[in-house]
């Protein structure tokens, strides 16, 4: 979990004069505003790793960009056109799953996490066992396999500092000697694309509707989350791991207007609130620099601009995957682990197509209900158990859309 506030972490001082940073994940927007932070503080930064999963173009102009040592292409069949790309940069190049891991035991201060998907546990796991701190923009690394991912970093002695904009502002709002005075934290959401509809108007929602965030600018996976709410079930299970609080001290709140990004409620009344534009490029910057803040050109809040702000309670009819993962939270590892394989398989499959928006929530719920009969109660000694857990639950999301297809036909 994340760690009170201390100038050391890890062993790394960080009072030094730059820092060395990996970005994994570099061509997503959380790489691409990682990038923007680093460029505005140039003499501050040393890049050693970018990656990317099969965006050459992007990954070699942000490897030029930031003058990364390593640049790794997720695809291995995309090796050759990465390496023409970089040619007399002086950049090494490498590809494949493998490559990616192995770059993450390369020895740097701080790894932004930002892989998106189950995808980024093994080289986020590297990563700590290489003694680097953590900016975590992952949360399914948590949401997987949150226990055994928080024995890794205790054991290498490495912080977690959260990215997420909802979780930097519980960290901003935390006060390290009264952590025990905690009553509830509330992660608040912007409600999505579909806050004000019915669920008549949300059996037809299209992907390229679902695509369209309000607030947000992020990816096609993070969009559809947030517009069925199952991000904020997966923030909750994320908070519990980050800051060892438990299900029924954590909350959510609907807050239209994205200002307010998380509340602390103490046991004497007082709730600590961080406020912010929703611009990802702040909490980024506070993970990059911290414990210090630095000047950074991100838009200011003016408060009198925007006039009110409004917070409603989530309806759990309309967006019932947020009842789904805090029930999986309370359930254990297992089950996060499986809501989590199960939804990244029903989100992929309303993309293409081949099932409808309000199944993606009641395709999840199917594979629990199953999984519970076969695979309930696992634990995690391993990561190759939680590996073969999320196997599990992605094959039993296939066979399940696949019923439903048949059953449509």
């Amino acid at each position: 979990m994340v760690r009170s506030p201390a100038i050391t972490a890890g062993g790394i001082r960080f009072d030094k004069p730059f820092r060395t940073v990996s970005i994994f994940g570099a061509t997503g927007s959380i790489g691409r505003s990682t990038a923007d932070v680093i460029l505005q503080h140039r003499q501050a930064f040393a890049v050693e790793v970018v990656t990317a999963q099969s965006r050459v173009d992007g990954l070699a102009e942000m490897a030029i960009r930031l003058d990364a040592r390593l640049a790794v292409i997720g695809d291995a069949s995309l090796f050759e056109a990465l390496r023409t790309r970089l040619s007399g940069t002086g950049i090494a190049v490498a590809a494949g799953p493998a490559a990616i891991v192995e770059a993450a035991s390369r020895p740097v201060d701080l790894v932004v996490a930002a892989i998106v998907g189950a995808a980024g546990l093994e080289p986020t796991l590297a990563a700590i066992d290489a003694g680097a701190d953590i900016a975590l923009a992952n949360k399914e690394c948590l949401v997987c396999a949150g226990a055994l991912f928080n024995r890794r970093a205790a054991a290498a002695n490495v912080r977690i500092l959260p990215v997420d904009s909802e979780h930097n502002a519980i960290f901003q709002s935390l006060e390290a000697a009264n952590v025990g005075a905690v009553e509830r934290i509330t992660v608040t959401a912007s409600g999505g694309p579909f806050r004000t509809f019915s669920l008549d108007e949300m059996r037809r929602v299209t992907p390229a509707q679902a695509l369209k965030h309000p607030r947000w600018s992020m990816g096609p996976k993070i969009s559809i989350d947030s517009a069925t709410m199952m991000n904020k079930g997966l923030e909750l299970i994320e908070a519990h791991h980050l800051f060892d609080i438990g299900s029924d001290r954590l909350d959510v709140l609907v807050h239209p207007q994205s200002v307010v990004h998380g509340f602390v409620t103490y046991a004497d009344g007082s709730t600590v609130a961080q406020l912010g534009a929703a611009d990802m490029r702040i909490p980024i910057s506070h993970c990059l620099n911290w414990p210090h803040r630095v000047a950074t050109a991100t838009p200011r809040l003016d408060l009198a601009a925007i006039g009110t702000l409004t917070f409603e309670k989530p309806d759990l009819e309309r967006f019932p995957a947020l009842s789904l993962a805090r029930d999986a939270l309370v359930r254990g590892d297992w089950a996060t682990n499986i809501l989590n394989a199960a939804n990244e398989v029903a989100v992929g499959a309303f993309l293409e197509g081949a099932i409808e928006y309000l199944e993606i929530a009641a395709t999840v719920e199917k594979v629990l209900e199953r999984a519970t009969a076969t695979v309930g109660g696992t634990e995690f000694a391993t990561v190759e158990t939680v590996l073969a857990l999320d196997a599990e639950g992605r094959r039993l999301a296939g066979e399940q859309i696949e019923f439903r297809g048949r059953r449509a036909s």
